[in-house]
């Protein structure tokens, strides 16, 4: 008997609509739906998917606990054997939404789990300790490769099957460490790797150490009289009404916002836009994460020369890094190009 599996996606891969519909609320539907074809395809006869779960990225990220549920009432009916996530590739929110109920669905139906994602997707970092995600190409052009890797260890997860090393089945490093006897001692070990780094041969480490970027501190400004100071925020502040839509979570875009001859945030004008932080403070007086009152008065005092007549404005908490890269880059060329000095970034 073949293994019944449930499949989950966004409003996007069931041919729903884009973002204009990333508000489409939790449903299911009986069989395969959109990617589910090509799962069908890989699990042969071995596993069917018996229904898909089908919820708009921007729901679930602004109503995690209430999605989750939801979905976790949806599936129950259809007494799956595993369940599947995705993929997700780079798409931040769906990344997200694929790791969360991954870990709801293992934790409350205890079956085995498995969601596929972008090294550099937010939900990578989230949720790689409490299950198995098969490493993607940043965009969907890689499908053909995901599904089948995700497919492939699902299985075996199904059979009980033992799993090889993350490079052998193609998922994502856990950060678990394991116990393993070797015939020769740590030192041997090392010492044999230190050799092969000197002669240039290769080696594989044990344990591989995080890396990190390093950004060069930029010298202090000398003149600050002549300065033209500029306020950049991952807090979320944003025009009443979020005009620009900005998403509570994972965001996908910055606003700019033109604040000239505006001396305070009140509540009356502005919000945030943030699902990360609790918003009250926030929303009674903006100033509080951009102190845009506070450099008006250092303006007119002659402290400064100028604030800058616009501020820019994102939601950082599970962000993709490479769409905050590009967000930093994009904001920095406007604002070299308007003649600004320095920038005060702020977060929550």
């Amino acid at each position: 008997m073949a293994f019944r599996v449930v499949h989950y996606i966004n409003q996007f891969y069931a041919g729903i609509g884009g973002e204009e519909k990333a508000d489409h609320q939790p449903e299911i539907r009986e069989g395969v739906v959109g990617p589910g074809a090509a799962f069908k395809g890989a699990f042969k006869a071995d596993a069917e998917i018996v229904a898909t779960v089908i919820c708009g990225d921007s729901y679930f990220a602004s109503n995690l606990e209430e999605a989750t549920a939801k979905i976790i009432d949806l599936i129950k009916p259809f007494k799956p054997d595993a369940f599947v996530a995705g993929p997700a590739f780079n798409a931040g929110r769906y990344g997200t939404a694929c790791g969360a109920i991954c870990e709801a669905v293992s934790k409350q139906l205890g079956i085995p789990v498995v969601s596929g994602m972008y090294p550099e997707n937010p939900g990578v970092d989230m949720f790689k300790k409490s299950h198995y995600i098969i490493e993607t190409p940043d965009s969907a052009a890689g499908m053909r490769k995901a599904v089948p890797a995700m497919a492939a260890l699902l299985m075996k997860l199904l059979k009980k099957e033992p799993l090889g090393k993350p490079e052998e089945e193609g998922y994502i490093e856990r950060g678990i460490r394991k116990n393993k006897f070797y015939d020769k001692l740590a030192a041997e070990r090392c010492v044999d790797m230190f050799v092969a780094k000197l002669k240039g041969l290769p080696f594989e480490t044990e344990y591989k150490m995080p890396v990190f970027d390093r950004v060069l501190p930029q010298p202090a400004v000398k003149d600050m009289k002549n300065a033209v100071i500029a306020i950049v925020t991952s807090g979320g502040i944003v025009p009443k009404g979020n005009p620009d839509r900005i998403e509570a979570s994972s965001a996908s875009k910055y606003g700019e916002y033109d604040i000239t001859g505006v001396d305070d945030l009140s509540s009356d004008g502005y919000r945030t836009a943030h699902g990360g932080y609790d918003a009250t403070y926030a929303d009674e007086d903006s100033d509080r994460v951009i102190p845009v009152d506070v450099l008006r008065d250092m303006e007119k005092e002659g402290v400064i020369k100028k604030l800058h007549n616009k501020f820019y404005s994102t939601v950082g908490n599970g962000t993709a890094v490479a769409s905050s890269a590009r967000f930093g880059a994009e904001i920095a060329d406007k604002l070299v190009a308007d003649g600004v000095t320095a920038v005060i970034l702020t977060s929550t």
